[in-house]
């Protein structure tokens, strides 16, 4: 919720306010249930251990106060309270569920938690499907003692993270939304420009529901999202208890939007803030109001990533062999670039405005015990004249010196595709594989489509 829902206005559809408060209700699971057959568990955490201890460090990064360092304030959408460490507000509750609790103290000030994961690569293998779930109870309060709740189940493009004014470009997947206590979850996504632009920004492009057979506030809910690289146009897609709510193709917002959106990894956040936009924009006033309760949780069972289908690892997982085709947009992390769509005539995606200093980062590329001896990419290059590069390879810091390079400047144009090997000192063994871009010049001056490793 950084400049992400800033300034949003958006009207609740058919929700009925209820003003009695339900007693709390929840039932724990045991850990993270086991995928769906094709399904490939990348990473969860189904936050087992002692009852008012924070979550794992390993997992998290706990965000507090007000805002980022250098960010807008209130975190860009106008909420009021203060993120903080303490248990008070985020902690286990020793039966497998995290706890986030919204507190208002004697002066009227409000304290809540919000946590975003340490990793920031979650996508699809290329040509394949993320799905990123989580079973969570929203806060258990309606009516007039709900105003300004606003639980959130999240994702945010990996690129926000210290640059904190380039959104929605970069992308945001709001999984599960609610507001006020409403018997309803939305799915919205963020993109483009703010405002207007393909996701008519500031709302997003969202739909909602009623929360199957039992109140989002009274029970546990699946909350689902998918992102398929395995359709085309690419889709992404929401859930709740496995019924699909709202999906957005790539054909919807155009290529220019969804390439700079699907060019990066994602990392998933959970908070509860109090007040800002859209609860205010829903209530039709300001909230929280003087009739709102404290100390109201949300409780998260699990979260998880899976993937499906495609080849060159994904989701933030990586993997695969050093001498089949490493497609160029399944890097798990890069710095600078951006994926486009080839025209009709060649089809698929690339990795493209490659310039000095940018990188791509691809995990656990297997190169076997016989030794790889080189290196091969598809390139193109409309630069003018005089500016080239040099596209290197190096292995496990992009510190360490390269171990191949090989110098490209225009081949007759950003989509005339040539493959061109280099020779690279003997590789063997399993090791993350960095490309990085050098140039004298600051233009940009190459694409990639793909790589490989040859003996």
């Amino acid at each position: 919720m950084p400049t992400t829902r800033m300034y949003r206005r958006r009207l609740a559809v058919g929700a009925a306010v209820v003003l009695a408060l339900a007693p709390l209700s929840y039932q724990a699971q045991a850990s993270v249930p086991p995928p769906d057959s094709g399904w490939t568990q990348v990473w969860a955490d189904d936050f087992t251990g002692n009852a008012n201890t924070l979550p794992s460090s390993s997992n998290w990064i706990i965000d507090t106060g007000h805002a980022y360092p250098g960010g807008p304030g209130n975190w860009g959408t106008g909420e009021i309270q203060n993120y903080t460490n303490s248990t008070s507000n985020l902690s286990l509750d020793g039966g497998g569920n995290l706890r986030i609790t919204p507190i208002k103290d004697g002066s009227g000030n409000w304290t809540s938690g919000r946590i975003e994961t340490q990793r920031s690569d979650f996508r699809p293998p290329s040509g394949g499907v993320l799905r990123l779930e989580g079973r969570i109870q929203m806060p258990n309060v309606t009516g007039n003692a709900a105003l300004g709740y606003w639980p959130a189940f999240w994702a945010l493009g990996a690129p926000y993270r210290g640059n904190y004014w380039n959104w929605p470009a970069i992308g945001e997947f709001d999984i599960m939304e609610n507001v006020n206590g409403i018997n309803s979850v939305w799915g919205v996504l963020h993109c483009g420009v703010n405002p207007g632009g393909p996701c008519n920004e500031t709302n997003g492009l969202g739909a909602s529901r009623a929360c199957p057979s039992s109140s989002c506030q009274s029970a546990f809910h699946t909350y689902r999202f998918e992102w398929d690289q395995s359709v085309s146009p690419n889709q992404l897609r929401w859930y709740v208890d496995g019924q699909q709510f709202h999906s957005v193709t790539q054909s919807q917002i155009g290529n220019d939007a969804w390439s700079q959106m699907t060019a990066n990894g994602y990392f998933i956040l959970l908070n509860v803030a109090m007040g800002g936009a859209f609860p205010n924009g829903v209530a039709g006033f300001g909230t929280p109001t003087g009739d709102t309760v404290s100390g109201r949780s949300m409780l998260v069972d699990y979260v998880a990533a899976w993937t499906r289908g495609g080849s060159g690892g994904g989701g933030g997982g990586g993997g695969g062999s050093a001498y089949n085709q490493i497609q160029a947009e399944a890097f798990q992390s890069q710095s600078g670039t951006q994926v486009g769509a080839a025209s009709s005539a060649t089809g698929g995606q690339y990795v493209g405005w490659a310039a000095n200093g940018d990188w791509l980062q691809f995990n656990n590329i297997d190169f076997g015990s016989s030794a790889a001896r080189q290196f091969t990419a598809r390139v193109a290059s409309g630069a003018g004249s005089g500016i080239s590069g040099l596209v290197e390879v190096r292995l496990d810091s992009r510190s360490n010196s390269p171990i191949g390079s090989f110098s490209v400047g225009n081949t007759g144009g950003w989509e005339s595709w040539r493959s061109i090997p280099a020779n690279i000192s003997g590789v063997t063994g399993t090791h993350t594989v960095y490309v990085t871009f050098t140039s004298g010049q600051s233009a940009d001056f190459v694409n990639i489509d793909w790589l490989t490793f040859g003996r």
